[in-house]
């Protein structure tokens, strides 16, 4: 099992993360493999933003489900200043910019990052 990590890169990432949020777990093929998590608080603040979305991938079809939704979410006419930064542990990320990808470039932007071996230290 790989664990996809979603960072959202916006004027409002916590907000645009939420709603990325939801918008995965609208689909019946990642029900349960979506939830919100965070980095480390801000200096000075006691909370941790929720700006990341983690997506649990198992073999096959969820990382085409989740290029679809990804490509959809990020197509929609609002979604035109966000980037999402997307990798796993230990293994490589990508960025998509919602102003320079095409719609078909994000699943091999996807593969590019989750389909790799395992790399350890």
């Amino acid at each position: 099992m790989t664990t996809a990590f979603i960072s959202v890169l916006s004027a409002a990432p916590v907000a645009d993360a939420e709603s990325l949020t939801d918008w995965l777990r609208g689909e019946p093929a990642l029900a349960g493999r979506v939830r919100p998590v965070g980095g480390a608080p801000a200096e000075g603040r006691l909370g941790i933003p929720l700006d990341t979305v983690s997506v649990l991938l198992g073999a096959g079809g969820p990382l085409t489900v989740l290029a679809s939704c990804l490509r959809a979410w990020i197509t929609q006419p609002r979604r035109s200043d966000v980037k999402l930064t997307v990798g796993r542990e230990n293994g490589p990320t990508v960025e998509i910019d919602a102003r320079r990808v095409s719609r078909e470039d994000v699943e091999r932007l996807l593969r590019q990052a989750l389909d790799q071996p395992d790399v350890r230290e």
